[in-house]
């Protein structure tokens, strides 16, 4: 045990010396020419000096007192010149304050020749005994009058200015207080005092970096208690005063219980182990404990900064596991109150509020109604949140539902309000301690309802944008394929003509058979585009034979016009239904725009790695202004009967699968529409035609 004492003074006083020779020499860099910076720095520096020698030799050395006695003399100078230089002496100090310092100054001077004294002397001399004893009054006298110094200076320094120097001058007062209890506890146990003396270089050692910050220029203003290192610290010191009491239960045991000691202490041991471990772990003392902390060391109930981060962190959580919104909603609220558990309501189509979700809620849900628009409304003209334990004692003007008032499980009614709209409530669970609800609860509520109000709107716009976007989608598809019903139409119109006149050939009715086939197909395909399953998006691109594909179409169109086709190309990589449906527009218009002894050629060709399709009529034409401003705008028809969709859509699948069009014509010399689709890979070709 005396090896581990001698450790732990040994290091520590070298510790507290490293420390502040460091702060002095920082503060010696400073070249600041004001007297009080000078004097503190050497004030430092002689402290730095005394705790080395005590690091080197213990307490026992026989400088290790007059060292003492010149830091002492060292910090009462420093702190004269502060009274007198300082905000508070600028009239000089009182006669009564200098003479106290005149007093603790005329103690260091007796002590330290009592020191130099009482080491001559031999140890078992009366004279030797009667110094020491002397030494022992006189440094306790030190310390009591430095201390009353330390607590003028602070008393009567400007209370605006008390943050510069709070810190050093809470210090010094720790430093001569350990010192006054160090010196009392030798006078009347002097067997218990060398703990004392040990630990005293790490009190020194602690105290160094406090004086640091105080005398940093704007950090003492700026210092704050940390919430955290709070509990904590308090949790600590909690746990020490246990063991402080459990120890001195079993020194009073050992004195009254005799012989039973030994049973007693191990029974009281066991009762008090199992009832921390039984009650420590609890909410309700958690909670205690934190608002008891909350209530007595700080201004303000909550830590606003580390309030908000914590509820844009619950909000906020990325990632496919997460809870949807509304939970999160519902925990973020729960968690600014310590309540175990939360229900959203939000606004129904009636204008009032119906139950959305719930996060951790315990028991049966199936009570729980809905808040009818009038109090909706005046909640939303108000703003107030709600005390529902005090409206149980029939307080408050709003006419709530009565579900709600006579459960017990609710506590708060919070509503989330953005832009002046409601929209949507919380109702919070009591919190583990059953508390009212005050100032800082409403404010914060308040705030954060409003903050988790923005986020369900912005959720709730962004799932009607969702929705338009479907609906914008599904009738995009719709007037495509309404424009592929008028083909479909006209083609019909056709037969059912012809079909008056042939009706007994039996080459055409075997002709119209196939044709209605092919209808009833193209109608199942359209049907099975509008499908809300159906996203129309083209699919993967593959090599496609366009001669194959032209001649088809050529064959169902031909029965409506003549349609010559002509060429050939290599595989072109694209969606052949997409190719399909561009050709037959395209080819549609061509029709339409010729007369009924013009055909209509399709050419295929290939240029500069691209497969080539080019539509040509001979019809009326276009200007060029139309084809720049309305060729291919929706909507937009040069036909009585038209929708404007054809060459839009036939564009629009182009571009889908990486290819375009190209439009070449002149009124009255016809038109040329070229489609040009990528080839395919020279791989993927030789495998489909072999």
């Amino acid at each position: 045990m005396g090896a581990l004492l001698q450790f732990v003074g040994d290091w520590g006083h070298a510790l507290a010396a490293v420390l502040f020779a460091a702060l002095g020499i920082f503060l010696l860099r400073r070249r600041d020419e004001a007297p009080e910076p000078r004097l503190l720095a050497a004030a430092l520096l002689l402290t730095s000096c005394w705790a080395l020698y005590v690091s080197f030799g213990g307490v026992s050395k026989p400088l290790s007192g007059v060292g003492e006695s010149i830091r002492n003399a060292a910090w009462v100078l420093a702190m004269y010149v502060m009274l007198r230089r300082g905000p508070v002496g600028r009239a000089g100090p009182t006669m009564a304050v200098s003479a106290v310092y005149l007093a603790v100054a005329g103690l260091l001077l007796m002590q330290t020749v009592t020191d130099l004294l009482w080491r001559q002397l031999s140890p078992a001399s009366d004279l030797h005994h009667a110094l020491v004893t002397c030494s022992l009054i006189l440094r306790m006298m030190t310390a009591i009058g430095s201390l009353l110094l330390v607590h003028h200076l602070y008393t009567a320094w400007p209370s605006r200015e008390r943050g510069g120097v709070s810190l050093l001058l809470g210090s010094l007062a720790a430093m001569w207080t350990y010192d006054l209890n160090l010196y009392a506890i030798c006078w009347f146990a002097p067997h218990r005092v060398n703990e004392l003396y040990a630990l005293r270089g790490l009190l020194m050692g602690l105290i160094a970096p406090v004086i640091a910050v105080g005398m940093r220029k704007g950090m003492a203003g700026r210092l704050q208690l940390s919430r955290a290192i709070t509990f904590q610290s308090l949790s600590i010191v909690a746990v020490a005063l246990y063991v402080a009491v459990l120890t001195a239960a079993a020194v009073l045991i050992e004195m009254i219980a005799g012989p039973y000691a030994r049973v007693v202490e191990i029974a009281a041991v066991f009762f008090t182990a199992v009832t921390a471990l039984v009650l420590l772990p609890s909410p309700q003392v958690r909670a205690l404990w934190k608002v008891q902390v909350a209530k007595h060391f700080f201004q303000h109930r909550y830590d606003y900064r580390t309030e908000w981060m914590r509820f844009g962190d619950t909000i906020g959580r990325p990632g496919e596991d997460a809870a949807p919104l509304g939970q999160r909603v519902a925990k973020a609220m729960a968690d600014i109150t310590d309540s175990p558990g939360a229900l959203l309501l939000l606004r129904d189509e009636q204008d009032g509020l119906a139950f959305e979700t719930q996060w951790n809620w315990a028991g049966d849900l199936s009570d729980v109604g809905t808040v009818s628009p009038g109090i909706v409304a005046q909640l939303e003209q108000t703003g107030w949140i709600v005390d529902l334990g005090r409206r149980k004692s029939g307080e408050g003007a709003l006419d709530l539902p009565e579900w709600m008032t006579q459960e017990r499980r609710f506590w708060a009614l919070v509503p989330l309000i953005h832009y002046g709209r409601m929209i949507g409530a919380l109702l919070l669970a009591p919190p583990p301690i059953d508390r009212r609800l005050d100032w800082e609860d409403f404010d914060m509520l308040r705030a954060a309802g409003r903050q988790a109000a923005t986020h369900i709107s912005e959720a709730q716009g962004q799932q009607a944008l969702d929705d338009a976007q479907r609906f914008e989608e599904f009738n995009r598809r719709f007037a495509f394929i309404i424009h592929d019903v008028k083909n479909l139409v006209s083609q019909l119109s056709l037969l059912s003509r012809n079909a008056e006149r042939h009706a007994d050939n039996p080459e055409f009715r075997a002709d119209m058979v196939l044709t209605l086939k092919e209808s009833v197909g193209k109608m199942n395909d359209m049907l099975a585009r509008l499908s809300q399953h159906n996203k129309g998006k083209a699919e993967e691109p593959r090599p496609v034979a366009l001669i194959d594909l032209l001649q088809q179409v050529a064959r169902t169109r031909g029965r409506q016009h003549p349609v010559h086709v002509s060429g050939d190309a290599p595989l072109a990589l694209a969606d052949p239904v997409r190719v399909e449906q561009i050709v037959v527009h395209l080819l549609q218009n061509a029709i339409d725009a010729s007369t009924a002894e013009s055909p209509v050629d399709l050419r295929l060709s290939a240029e500069a790695g691209e497969a080539v399709v080019a539509i040509i009529d001979r019809g009326k034409g276009m200007s060029a202004e139309y084809i720049r401003r309305d060729l291919f705008k929706p909507f937009s028809s040069s036909k009585a009967a038209g929708f404007g969709l054809g060459a839009f859509e036939a564009r629009t699948l182009a571009q889908a699968m990486g290819g375009r069009i190209e439009v070449e014509s002149k009124p009255g010399a016809g038109s040329r529409f070229t489609l040009r689709l990528p080839l395919a890979p020279h791989s993927d070709t030789q495998e489909k035609a072999a």
